[in-house]
């Protein structure tokens, strides 16, 4: 079957096409790092890693590149409030470079706990600030902005097809607008560039042909994709809640300067819901990849409880749930190991199975029922391994590195296991049957093995 994605723009499932056969330009919306990300965040980079892995499967060169803001994300999507990197930089006392640097290195190493794969380039938003003026003086250029006494604006209501990707009902929103939108000609338009405040010595800011200031939050973007993919490339993704403000803006900026929509599929992850509520940093409930390592949860085992719903639905979260989630991980992980470390032939028929279903919208569900599957099906264990292995490339779950907790058994443990073995030589029944009992009574368990009997605690 040839992979199909869902396209948030078009509202449609399309057959996926490259725009260059020898390469295909993925941009996902990295972190803003001002705090932790926190495990509803990193729902969402799973399923652009899936997403990734599915593309590599089908033969596709993946150029991967993935923003870093830090600088122009404001604490209001509405271009009110402070900057997100100003006010992380008062809670925590270091200076706004010492806190990118600091969450942008626990984002990367929440990416390892996760098995996530590192993009092909990363990009911060303070190292392109020359590409960001660029682009804001092209849409300038072209007649889309304006002056106000806070920033340069971007003119909405000249762009026929402004809001398209989220379905916004702009006149409605203008007319039941309580907000007050100061300055801005329309409630929609957004910052393209920010003043530094009077008076206030801002610890980002640059000269600029506007004066000096900083970034929107959109603006870095456009001009970092377009850089590194070109003004019109194949996949953007990101969370949901891109889809009305964020995401809707970067297709304006684009279509003011370069004329394109950006990226000829969208395609967006859904929320981590805790008690019916998004999670977020302000909920209350702020869970890092580190509060669940803190309870013994395996962070791969958060990564097998978000395959099994489709990247398209909402997923709720509770405790109870990742602990199925652990005890599903090492039943598979128990499973793939003891089918030993000869690999024979993949099995064909339960391969295509689970193509198909990866290539319908990355429908993970669907593929992680035929890997069970795989593990009842009377196929030979050589060739369950050498197709799970190639499951694995995309479930990302490190089958094959796993091993076994070892722990040290003591001398008279092994004597009375070595006894047994003896009592079994010799058919020796009785005395085989005692010396289990009393390794058993001890708190260890035998397993007999094609390799010989091994004995471990008792769980």
């Amino acid at each position: 079957m040839k992979l199909h994605l869902y396209d948030t723009y078009k509202r449609e499932l399309r057959e996926f096409e490259p725009l260059n056969p020898d390469e295909v330009g993925l941009y996902t919306c990295g972190p803003t790092v001002y705090n932790f990300a926190h495990i509803g965040n990193l729902r969402t980079y799973l399923f652009e890693d899936t997403l990734r892995r599915v593309l590599a499967y089908n033969g596709y060169n993946v150029k991967h590149v993935m923003n870093i803001t830090d600088v122009g994300h404001l604490v209001s999507d509405g271009d009110t409030g402070e900057d997100k990197m100003e006010a992380g930089s008062k809670r925590t006392g270091k200076s706004a470079w010492e806190i990118a640097e600091l969450y942008t290195d626990a984002f990367i190493e929440d990416l390892k706990l996760l098995n996530i794969l590192e993009p092909t380039i990363w990009c911060k938003a303070t190292d392109h600030i020359q590409e960001q003026i660029d682009v804001v003086k092209c849409i300038e250029e072209k007649g889309y902005t304006y002056r106000t006494s806070d920033g340069i604006y971007l003119d909405t209501s000249k762009l026929d097809s402004y809001g398209y990707l989220a379905r916004l009902d702009i006149e409605g929103l203008q007319a039941g607008s309580r907000v007050d939108q100061g300055e801005k000609r329309n409630l929609t338009d957004f910052a393209l560039w920010k003043f530094s405040p009077e008076g206030e010595q801002r610890q980002m800011e640059w000269d600029s042909p506007w004066g000096v200031g900083f970034p929107g939050w959109h603006i870095e973007c456009s001009a970092m994709s377009a850089k590194f993919l070109g003004t019109f490339f194949d996949i953007h993704c990101g969370g949901e809640d891109h889809i009305p403000v964020h995401h809707t803006n970067e297709i304006a900026q684009t279509q003011a300067c370069y004329g394109t929509t950006l990226a000829n599929f969208w395609m967006h992850g859904y929320f981590l819901q805790l008690s019916e509520a998004k999670m977020s940093k302000s909920s209350g409930e702020f869970l890092r990849v580190q509060s669940l390592i803190d309870r013994g949860i395996d962070p791969i085992a958060y990564r097998y409880f978000n395959l099994n719903a489709h990247y398209r639905t909402k997923l709720n979260f509770s405790w109870e749930s990742l602990d199925g989630a652990q005890k599903g991980l090492d039943r598979l992980r128990k499973t793939f190991h003891s089918w030993g470390s000869k690999s024979g032939e993949v099995n064909q028929e339960l391969l295509d199975q689970f193509v198909e279903f990866i290539n319908n919208d990355l429908n993970m569900p669907r593929a992680m029922a035929v890997a069970w599957d795989l593990t009842r099906s009377d196929i030979s264990d050589a060739d369950k391994r050498a197709t799970m292995l190639v499951f694995d490339e995309i479930m990302g779950l490190r089958l094959a590195e796993w091993q076994p907790k070892t722990v040290e058994v003591p001398a008279e443990i092994l004597e009375m296991l070595e006894k047994r073995t003896e009592a079994r030589k010799a058919r020796n029944w009785a005395e085989a049957d005692a010396m289990r009992d009393q390794i058993q009574a001890a708190g260890y368990e035998i397993e007999d093995t094609p390799e010989g009997p091994k004995v471990k605690l008792k769980k």
